[in-house]
């Protein structure tokens, strides 16, 4: 049998946990349930086993190093003088009966119920899933249905202001144990369909709010859509396209702070031509002050 730390290929200073995860990726991979008379995957289920075994506890991995015991788990013979073999001349040959053998018989017995309590103990598989929802939805939290490929369902819960892209676990939800162990969990990656007016930038979201020109100059109160709803917007006087306003707390809740909504004011003129207008703007003078290209002018 190899050393154990090349039977799991793990470096000689892994932490526990690596080593619990490079022995459950090889037994899902070698088990004997999946490798129907493989008799190659069944030893090396076996080697891994006994590596894991080894460096899982601490004790043995510190008796292996110290060369008590073998990579198998076994105490290993100190070495024997002629003086030995003389005292035990007067009891016969040890393994002249089968007594002599019992000591491989009870490490045998060990080992194979080691290989069925670990086989029993092994947890279910991960299964991942996908699922997609709206922005809404990812911005007030919902909950939602997936139907498994096998017919069953899957109950979802999506956080408040959940992410594009970010998975969540539900635990247990996963393909059965083989044996007694538990079942894997359900890793269900989620992403966020683009809203057609809001945009998210960390816990703010983004908007770009059309006014008519008499609000922008005259000032005014509009109604603005949030996330949880429309709220009432004070457009000030003498608002310019590009002009940001900030709607306080309006943004996404995450890690107990929550962010705001910003709005882009963006001054639309009427589609159609407007006589009124065009008569008040032609007899209309800005002022010698007014010139909004006089940064471009060199």
């Amino acid at each position: 049998m190899n050393d154990p730390d090349e039977t799991l290929s793990v470096s000689r200073d892994a932490s526990q946990e690596d080593i619990r995860k490079a022995y459950r990726r090889l037994a899902k991979k070698l088990h004997p349930d999946l490798n129907p008379g493989n008799k190659k995957a069944e030893e090396q289920f076996k080697d891994v086993s006994l590596a894991n075994a080894i460096l899982a506890d601490p004790d043995k991995r510190k008796r292996f190093d110290a060369g008590e015991i073998d990579a198998a788990g076994a105490e290993k013979t100190r070495d024997r003088f002629y003086k030995d073999f003389a005292a035990d001349a007067s009891q016969g040959p040890r393994y002249s009966n089968s007594s002599g053998y019992a000591d491989f018989a009870d490490a045998d017995n060990l080992f194979a119920e080691l290989f069925r309590r670990q086989a029993r103990q092994a947890a279910g598989a991960d299964l991942r899933y996908r699922l997609t929802v709206d922005f809404l939805d990812a911005f007030n939290g919902t909950n939602k249905r997936i139907i498994l490929p096998n017919g069953g369902l899957l109950d979802v819960g999506i956080p408040a202001g959940l992410q594009d892209g970010q998975a969540l676990r539900l635990r247990g939800k996963g393909a059965a144990s083989v044996g007694d162990g538990p079942a894997g969990d359900a890793l269900v990656e989620v992403s966020v369909r683009p809203h057609a007016f809001f945009t998210r930038l960390g816990n703010n979201i983004h908007i770009q709010l059309p006014i008519t020109l008499s609000e922008a100059v005259l000032g005014a109160r509009v109604k603005t859509p949030t996330p949880a709803g429309s709220v009432m917007l004070a457009i000030p006087k003498g608002s310019n396209s590009g002009t940001v306003l900030r709607l306080k707390g309006k943004g996404i809740s995450s890690g107990g702070r929550k962010g705001d909504e910003l709005v882009t004011l963006k001054v639309e003129l009427p589609h159609q031509t407007n006589p009124e207008l065009e008569a008040f703007l032609s007899t209309w003078a800005p002022g010698p002050d007014y010139n909004p290209r006089r940064e471009m002018v060199s």
